[in-house]
């Protein structure tokens, strides 16, 4: 029957007293598969495992036969008892031979640490030093090459060269970039970006049962979006093939990201027979008889969709009995809409499924409230807005060395802002001319902030940097445990900012030093909004806190549904805020309760903006909303069609945003019309600060633009 792939996938954890740098991100691009154990005792790191034998034997016989190390292998599980006996992690990792911390390969990239460890791969995370100045992480996946036979070898390496080909072609949001491709010593490399986050595998791992409904169909719809793009790729269509929870990574802002293509494959006409290849329970029945089809892909995301919403390991029992397992037998809180729509992917007949990956994202929409047509996942390459809209001057742009999410700071005519680059960036305001940087040892998310001279900035590197804003020298650091993407916020000396380590500090602005903390349970990513001696704040536990800014006392929190990234602000006795439960929240002040909420078809991953009484927000489901502040009744809404993370700024009548469309825009405040749209080459997540007339932006493009408001 050819290959079937019988492992599951499990992270590999370093040894826990060895010294590594600074993760960036805190993620990988995948997870790697557990490798079977070495026949002869060898080196298991390569170990891949072996086809059915020759006498075609069935892989489909039922699991309840197989002993329990079998299942437990199916499953990704490794045998941890000779290891814990002989002193746990550390003897296993020594047992794998992995390269070495610190090895350089082709005088470039130096290894840092293993983070997936597979029958047929390894991926390291590893730092680019031709970035002399800057920390530039990336996921270097190597092949491994010990299989038996030539024959199988040769397959593994054809294999691994394609994925790189193929990777090098494709160009979508959730599709990792490929930087590398390379041989050394005998070994071949793939060299990606690194992606922060976790596959879903780890996710329902960690959720201990099933995941909630509108949280798997807004990732089912991006996963309809790549697949859709994959199927319709010309000038051949492209099958992923191995469709399953480990193959896709879910970013820290719920941003699908598909990962190894080692299997995907392109077809024609002629080509569409084969090994059968891919995972077993995941595979549509078509592919154990070798035949790859697109629809074959859209089975494999129903099993995936069951597995997610029932916790039940489709693996571990016989394939195609998903309908002997209903979903809403096993979990009632699934709706009839869902299990109908995941029954019709899993139909054994491929005519009988839906006919398109894109066909099946249409029907997904209306459980999230939106409308079939309008895509609620990132399509950089369809405009929002009809060609002829008019368009703005450029006044300038500067180009950075990577993604400019952080957000511009402009005063006294210098313009500030932090770079995925690790740098955060001086600019003279008027002309776009450089004037200083400094390097910190992470990528740059966070948005800085000025007090007097100085200026403050958060790093992946999980540290808050105070530098004099006219000569980039360092003042001091402020090391927090986890990364800082929550931007600092400044009152009489005092800042106030948020960490991934979970605590909410406030910190001496002279000195450096930590006045006070507080302890959240999730990561803090939200900036602080300061109303005379409190401060409001969202947290990934789904809480507001409203916190006494000069003891650190908490004096109320509000639980939303979901994480709150938005960052608070306040008006007319409110405290406005985003939640990634859809909704946009007035909290009374005093006493934190909800004193009205307004729900969107999507994430609420912007920060509020009040001119006047109004409040405006741009929502991951294409939307930018007006709404009365008092009431939350709406004024008007404006559709653009692709998801916006972009926090609006208002000025002088006129709200500005970006867009994942790779747009700036324009809109009339009081009518939500289109004034103008400027076009940048990427998607935008920064946010725009107007001053004097001139908008300023920067774009995942690399590029910092200045535009006439």
């Amino acid at each position: 029957m050819g290959l079937i792939k019988k492992v599951g996938t499990k992270t590999f954890s370093p040894p826990p007293d060895e010294q590594r740098p600074v993760t960036p991100d805190g993620g990988d691009t995948r997870r790697g598969l557990t490798p079977p154990p070495g026949a002869d005792g060898g080196d298991t790191r390569r170990g891949l495992t072996p086809p059915p034998g020759a006498d075609g034997g069935d892989t489909r016989r039922d699991l309840a036969e197989k002993s329990q190390k079998e299942l437990d292998t199916r499953r990704g599980l490794k045998t941890l008892t000779a290891a814990k006996a002989t002193g746990g992690e550390t003897r296993e990792a020594a047992s794998l031979n992995l390269l070495q911390t610190g090895l350089m390969l082709q005088e470039r990239y130096q290894i840092a640490e293993p983070i997936g460890v597979g029958g047929m791969s390894v991926v390291y995370r590893g730092r680019d030093m031709r970035f002399k100045d800057v920390a530039r992480y990336c996921a270097i996946k190597e092949m491994a090459q010990t299989a038996p036979d030539s024959h199988t070898r040769l397959l593994n390496f054809k294999n691994f060269e394609r994925e790189a080909g193929l990777l090098a072609t494709l160009q979508h949001p959730a599709i990792p970039k490929v930087y590398d491709f390379f041989e050394e010593g005998g070994r071949v490399y793939l060299v990606l970006e690194l992606i922060p986050g976790s596959d879903l595998e780890t996710v329902l791992e960690n959720a201990k049962g099933p995941i909630e409904e509108q949280r798997v169909a807004r990732w089912a719809v991006q996963i309809c979006d790549v697949l859709s793009y994959l199927h319709n790729h010309k000038p051949e269509t492209i099958v992923f093939r191995d469709m399953k929870p480990s193959n896709v990574m879910v970013a820290d802002d719920d941003r699908i990201v598909l990962i190894d293509f080692g299997i995907a494959r392109n077809l024609n006409r002629t080509d569409r027979k084969g090994t059968m290849i891919g995972t077993e329970g995941y595979s549509p029945p078509e592919q154990y008889r070798g035949a790859a089809e697109a629809v074959g892909d859209v089975y494999a995301l129903g099993a995936t969709l069951h597995h997610l919403l029932t916790a039940t390991d489709p693996r571990l029992e016989t394939p195609f009995t998903f309908l002997e397992r209903p979903i809403r037998q096993i979990n009632p809180n699934v709706s009839h809409e869902m299990e109908a729509l995941v029954v019709r992917a899993l139909e054994y007949d491929m005519g009988a499924r839906w006919p398109s990956a894109e066909e099946m994202k249409q029907a997904l929409l209306p459980l999230l409230g939106v409308a079939p047509g309008l895509s609620s996942s990132a399509r950089p390459s369809a405009p929002a807005v009809v060609k002829g809209s008019p368009q703005t001057e450029l006044v300038w742009k500067f180009a950075c060395e990577d993604e400019v999410r952080s957000s511009p700071c402009v005063t006294g005519g210098m313009l500030f802002v932090g770079c995925y680059d690790t740098n955060l960036y001086a600019l003279d305001a008027g002309r776009g001319e450089f004037r200083w940087k400094y390097a910190t040892e992470g990528g740059i998310s966070s948005s800085p902030s000025v007090w007097d001279d100085n200026v403050l900035i958060g790093s992946e590197d999980g540290a808050v940097y105070c530098l004099d804003m006219r000569k980039g020298s360092l003042r001091w650091t402020f090391r927090t445990a986890k990364p800082v993407r929550s931007s600092p916020r400044v009152i009489d000396r005092v800042i106030f900012v948020g960490s991934d380590d979970q605590h909410i500090y406030a910190i001496d602005g002279l000195r450096g030093s930590a006045i006070w903390k507080v302890r959240t349970w999730n990561p803090i990513r939200s900036s602080a909004c300061i109303n005379g001696d409190v401060i409001y704040i969202g947290g990934d536990d789904g809480h507001v806190y409203s916190i006494d800014a000069r003891t650190g006392a908490v004096r109320w929190k509000q639980r939303t549904q979901q994480p709150v990234r938005s960052s608070p602000t306040f008006a007319e006795g409110l405290v406005l805020v985003g939640s990634l439960d859809q909704s946009l929240y007035a909290l009374d002040a005093e006493g934190g309760w909800p004193a009205w909420r307004f729900r969107t078809g999507h994430y609420l991953n912007s920060s509020p903006y009040v001119v006047g009484t109004r409040v405006f927000i741009t929502g991951v489901d294409g939307f930018v909303y007006a709404l009365e502040v008092k009431t939350g009744r709406l004024a008007w809404k404006f559709e653009v069609g692709v998801q916006m993370t972009s926090s609006p700024c208002v000025e002088g009548g006129r709200v500005y945003f970006g867009a994942v469309d790779g747009f700036v825009y324009c809109l009339d405040a009081g009518q939500g019309t289109v004034i103008w749209k400027y076009a940048t080459n990427a998607a935008i997540v920064s946010s725009p600060t107007v001053i004097d007339g001139v908008v300023y932006i920067g774009s995942m493009d690399h590029n910092v633009y200045a535009l006439k408001a």
